[in-house]
């Protein structure tokens, strides 16, 4: 994709013989937002979702039409700032836990396998966030936290898919304790449980619930690992960005568990973030199927048409990004906004379906820099050549090993 971009530019259109139909592949802003917010109305989710679907049944990532507006409309308050912020204790305690294991590790002097790291601590924020206290009483009920097999296991295949929907036995245990019960609980789960249909008064269906409570564990687990994945490399190739960010981070008052604004706060942090994001999204690729014919860079997509926006290559478009295979977070600075059209960035895509949660996982990101980074410096080992996995996330081949330095 990037040499055909390279050759043909904005916009080409592949045959794909197994179904008889071309693709459209689009990287220009102003296509892209037809596509996902001017235009939204004429486009579904495309090419692809069958295999998530089988992982994540009907949820929020998944679902279309009534069901999904039924569902952001009663969804969409859990992810407000005020809110996010009450999670702050879970997110400090879980990141002051990764810390300790560290510490014995940088005595000894070993490496760090920073992937694994990443996808167990990211996994721990978002289950304490859904399932709150209820997560350690299954630990000790089951003799193991149940919902391993999602860092354990990297394949992302029928197998894991199979594994994985096995866990929905557990949720619905969960759920009919917590309906028998009348313990009061702060977790996504309760909320989730609480939530009514703004017509009919309704509460989700227990299949609905289920697969929400599925959707939050993966897509909240698995892009915030790969973000904060690519950014420890990035930082750690780069040692300006990475003293810079040190020294913001030195500079601000060590609190035991800062708020959202106090996060927001810290300005090249949030740039740094950003731009690990930029070039190394996690969600690196959306597709979208046409319903109406449509016009995109000045060619016409029959109806039924698969579209295709890799997020990765319109990151990098050089018509839009000085240098943009560079690491350069100052880019991001507020002076500098104006350069770019608003859809040449979007790490959490755009419009009416952008992530909802895209507030907390960047608070998750900003609040680890801050936590590790004025303890820690992380150098690169490069033991194995880096290479990216462009699946369903964009990940490294190979896991990244980090060698810690106290500071």
């Amino acid at each position: 994709m990037v040499e055909l971009f390279a050759r043909l530019g904005d916009v080409y259109r592949v045959f794909v013989p197994a179904r008889g139909s071309y693709t459209y592949v689009i990287h220009h802003p102003d296509d892209v937002k037809r596509v996902l917010v001017s235009n939204h109305r004429n486009y579904t989710k495309g090419i692809g979702l069958d295999r998530v679907r089988i992982l994540l049944g009907k949820g929020i990532m998944t679902s279309e039409g009534e069901l999904w507006k039924r569902q952001r409309y009663m969804m969409q308050p859990f992810f407000h700032r005020r809110l996010i912020t009450e999670f702050a204790g879970i997110i400090a305690a879980a990141n002051e836990r990764c810390l300790a294991r560290w510490e014995t590790l940088a005595r000894q002097g070993g490496a760090l396998n920073l992937t694994d790291e990443m996808s167990e601590l990211t996994l721990e924020i978002v289950l304490r966030a859904i399932f709150g206290r209820d997560l350690d009483r299954l630990s000790r009920q089951l003799g193991a936290n149940p919902f391993e097999v999602v860092s354990r296991e990297p394949a992302r295949d029928l197998q894991f898919a199979y594994r994985f929907r096995s866990l929905t036995k557990i949720v619905a245990q969960l759920i009919a304790r917590r309906r028998a019960e009348s313990e009061e609980h702060f977790d996504y789960l309760a909320m989730l449980m609480g939530a009514r249909d703004k017509d009919s008064g309704a509460p989700m269906g227990e299949r609905e619930l289920i697969d929400e409570v599925m959707t939050l564990i993966v897509a909240g687990h698995e892009t915030t690992a790969s973000g904060l994945n690519w950014t420890w490399y990035l930082l750690s190739r780069h040692p300006a960005a990475e003293a810079r960010l040190h020294a913001e981070i030195d500079a601000t008052p060590e609190l035991a568990a800062p708020g959202l604004a106090q996060m927001e706060a810290l300005g090249y942090t949030r740039q740094v973030v950003n731009e690990a994001l930029r070039l190394y999204p996690p969600g690196w690729l959306l597709s979208r199927r046409t319903i109406e014919a449509d016009v995109l860079g000045g060619y016409p997509v029959p109806p039924g048409t698969n579209v295709l926006l890799p997020l990765y290559l319109l990151h990098r478009h050089p018509g839009f990004w000085k240098d943009p295979e560079a690491f350069w977070p100052e880019r991001f600075a507020p002076e500098h906004d104006a350069e770019r059209p608003r859809f040449a960035y979007m790490p959490f895509a755009a419009g009416p379906r952008h992530c909802i949660g895209e507030t907390f996982a960047l608070y998750e990101m900003l609040m680890h820099l801050y936590k590790v980074a004025r303890r820690y410096r992380l150098t690169w080992v490069p033991d194995k050549p880096l290479q990216l996995e462009a699946q369903i996330n964009l990940r490294t081949r190979f896991p990244l090993h980090m060698r810690l330095e106290r500071r």
